[in-house]
This record gives structure tokens, sequence and C-alpha cells, in this order.
């Protein structure tokens, strides 16, 4: 019996060896593993942080708008033509040369087309749009038709409006702050 004895002691010990030897590989396997996804977490913080950092400032990017030498508040819709608007003014202030038409609207060219998203829609004064995709519309009156909108003059009257653009040609500036 002590031969057997000295044998499963024998026995036990080897194993025991070969366990302490696999659970070091797993302890440095899991090691590796969680320095793995703490590397992932960080390079997926830090292109977040890039994203959210490209979000912010398209987000700070505001159009401003001025009639002749008058700035307006303009709410600004969230599309892909405002997006390209403000593209259009990246290197400098846009100025369109607005004439009048139909005694409700001034519409001037913007020099190249804009992505379109056309709706029919009833507008309104203050209502700034996009017609043809090269054109801006801003309304003094109303009118029905298919356009994009592009946003909408706040802060003014229907009557100030009508002062401000319905007494011949203007020009409008528009420029990002």
């Amino acid at each position: 019996m002590s031969g057997k004895f000295v044998s499963i002691v024998a026995l036990c010990l080897v194993f025991s060896i070969m366990l302490a030897g696999c659970s070091a590989g797993a302890d440095g396997s899991s090691q590796s593993a969680a320095q793995s996804a703490a590397a992932s977490e960080q390079n997926a913080g830090t292109q977040q942080d890039t994203e959210e950092a490209q979000a912010n400032e398209e987000a700070e990017t505001v159009l401003q708008m001025a009639i002749g030498e008058t700035p307006v508040e303009v709410a600004w819709e969230d599309n892909e033509s405002v997006e390209a608007l403000k593209d259009l003014c990246q290197d400098g202030p846009l100025t369109i040369e607005m004439s009048m038409y139909g005694g409700f609207e001034q519409v001037g060219s913007i020099g190249q087309s804009l992505p379109r998203a056309d709706v029919q829609m009833t507008t309104q004064a203050g209502d700034i749009v996009l017609y043809s995709g090269n054109q801006m519309v801003v309304f003094y009156g109303s009118n029905s038709w298919s356009y994009t909108k592009l946003g909408r003059i706040g802060g003014k009257s229907a009557q100030e409006l009508v002062e401000l653009l319905g007494n011949g040609d203007v020009t409008i500036t528009i420029e990002r702050v």
C-alpha cells in the first residue's frame, strides 16, 4: 500500500503542478484579454470623442443673415440643404442679389445647386426656402408651391418684413459665425 500511496501522492503532485501551469496561463490570457478590452475601450472612447467634437463643431456653426444692413434672426432647418449652405459660407460671406417677385417674395440665385427635398407647402411671411435647387426665396407674403425649407426669420412682424423686403430689390448676406 505504501507503494500505491507514494504513486498516488506523486501523481497528485504532478497533476497539481500541471494545474498550476494551466492556471498561470489562464491568468496571463485573462490579463491579455483585459488589456485588449481596455485598449478597445480607449480607442472607442477616442473615436467617440472625435465624433462628438465634430458634432459640436457642426452644432456651433451658425449661419447669420442680413437683409441689406439689417441683421435678422433665423431659425435654420436641420437638413442637407442648410448644411450645403454652411459649406458655401466656409470661405466667407455669401451675397445674394434678390429681386422682388409677385408682390410677396424676394428671389435670388445662390450661384450653384444645393440638395433638394421639395414638398408642397404654403409659405408665410418670414419663410426662407430653396426653389429649383439654386434659388433662395424669402417671403414677406404667402405662396403655395413645392419648396425645400431652409429656415424662418424670427423676431420680425409681418409688417416689418414687408418694410424690409417689399420696397425694391435687396441684397442678402449669409455668413458663418
